[in-house]
């Protein structure tokens, strides 16, 4: 199914998206977007995690 640009905007600055970049109107936003992720400044609410537990060092 093919969506059409014009019918939502960028998620970060909320402009028209380019194709290029789409769903974001430019490099800057993907970025932006990107880093927000990156530094957990968007959160997906779940489970509070066992902070006694790190599941990188789980090879014992």
């Amino acid at each position: 199914m093919r969506t059409t640009l014009d019918t939502k905007s960028c998620p970060v600055c909320r402009k028209k998206p380019s194709a290029e970049h789409a769903p974001f109107c430019s490099r800057g936003c993907k970025d932006r977007d990107l880093l927000r992720w990156l530094d957990e400044g968007y959160r997906i609410p779940g489970p509070k995690a066992d902070a006694g537990v790190d599941s990188e060092d789980s090879g014992g």
